[in-house]
């Protein structure tokens, strides 16, 4: 008889050693958990940032053309010829940046790779908290150590404090994580606070990976500016973003990786051993509609941002206090006017009570100092949508009429 808790007739391998301490304790991410709360209550979905939007009607053509005309085996392992090509244009046109261009699955697979390129063992990486779940993640699955350098809650939005970044640098600094357009809290970094990026990396030679996934994304007034534009950088960053948020096709997986060759060939002999390659037809159809991305940007911003200011309009309306965003998908709220310190209590009661589900932003902090009574609200629905959860949160204060 095989002693209990092995497996093979020799019991040399113990069943109940468990998982490695890499992925030790990870679980699921809050996502799953509020996106099954919304599913099992039917509550309108403000949680998760999944456009209900459509998506170019000329782009999903040329797919289902690539599909039916045989694109349907392993892409190059760097990615379509042309998909680089079109990338590569976009970031001269845009940017006046140049580079190498890798294809990934997505960006949270290009930062992956980068990460476990970048970092070895016992390194630190930095990233501005709030941020956005996958960053502690890759850190961790390459032995490194997020640290989280937090944001300063400004007036109505959200500012760089220099002082806290000079602070966290340490010599196992390798790496720097910057996401801007900022999940999850709608900030564009301005000029003077890139600059002083900028100036942190130059003085402690780090290299910079940045998540612009919402480059296209920003409203109003707001500019992006990638930090590789800035002088010196661009030699010491890679630059990731991705077809999914811009085109509205988050299932299609498609992103890049832009930067100085060794970086990127770094990136690359990682990537390689995760994905290899895939979405040839996405890729072969981005090809061709990257080079007007400028035009449907435009009219997805207008939709975007009206949604934005419809919620933030409904949110005070309901007593909750919003913040600014500038950007992407989120916006900000206080939820402290309706009694409550721990947004995470308000975000899993909020569907029996308003029929609509928020996701805590305490889950997106890795330092320990946390607003606990911020929460997100995501506005890349379908405006009906929007005026559905906005109406059931105005109805829940209280103040309906």
């Amino acid at each position: 008889m095989e002693a209990k808790g092995t497996v093979g007739a020799q019991g040399q391998v113990e069943a109940d050693r468990g998982p490695a301490a890499r992925v030790r304790g990870m679980g699921t991410s809050v996502f799953t958990e509020f996106t099954e709360l919304a599913r099992r209550t039917g509550a309108v979905n403000l949680g998760q940032g999944v456009p209900e939007l459509d998506s170019p009607a000329v782009l999903l053509k040329d797919v289902a053309d690539a599909v039916l005309a045989g694109s349907n085996q392993y892409p190059p392992a760097t990615g379509f010829p042309a998909l680089r090509e079109a990338v590569a244009a976009h970031q001269l046109r845009r940017y006046g940046l140049e580079g190498e261009v890798l294809i990934t699955t997505g960006a949270t697979e290009a930062l992956a790779s980068a990460l476990l390129a970048l970092c070895d063992p016992g390194d630190e990486v930095l990233a501005f908290d709030p941020c956005y779940d996958a960053y502690p993640a890759g850190a961790r699955l390459a032995g490194a150590r997020l640290v989280g350098v937090p944001l300063a809650v400004d007036g109505d939005g959200f500012a760089l404090d220099p002082d806290a970044l000079r602070a966290a640098v340490t010599p196992r600094t390798r790496v720097l994580v910057l996401n801007t357009p900022h999940n999850p809290t709608g900030k564009v970094f301005t000029a003077a606070e890139l600059a002083e990026i900028a100036d942190v990396c130059r003085e402690h030679a780090l290299t910079v990976v940045t998540d612009e996934v919402y480059e296209h994304l920003a409203y109003d007034d707001a500019r992006h500016v990638p930090l590789a534009s800035l002088p010196g950088m661009a030699g010491r960053t890679l630059t990731i973003s991705s077809a999914g948020k811009t085109f509205n096709v988050t299932g299609w997986k498609i992103g890049w990786v832009c930067g100085p060759a060794p970086l990127v060939r770094a990136v690359a002999s990682a990537k390689q051993f995760l994905t290899y390659a895939s979405g040839t037809p996405y890729q072969e159809a981005l090809a061709r509609m990257l080079g007007s991305v400028e035009e449907w940007a435009a009219e997805l911003r207008k939709t975007l941002s009206a949604n934005r200011d419809l919620l933030s309009a409904g949110l005070e309306r309901a007593g909750l206090r919003p913040y600014r965003a500038e950007a992407g998908y989120f916006l900000q709220a206080d939820v402290r006017p309706w009694g409550y310190g721990d947004g995470t209590r308000f975000c899993r009661e909020l569907p029996e009570r308003a029929g609509v589900v928020a996701i805590p932003t305490s889950a997106f902090y890795q330092s320990g100092n946390a607003p606990s009574w911020l929460v997100r609200f995501s506005f890349c629905r379908r405006p009906e949508s929007v005026r559905k959860a906005v109406e059931q949160l105005v109805a829940a204060s209280g103040r309906a009429g």
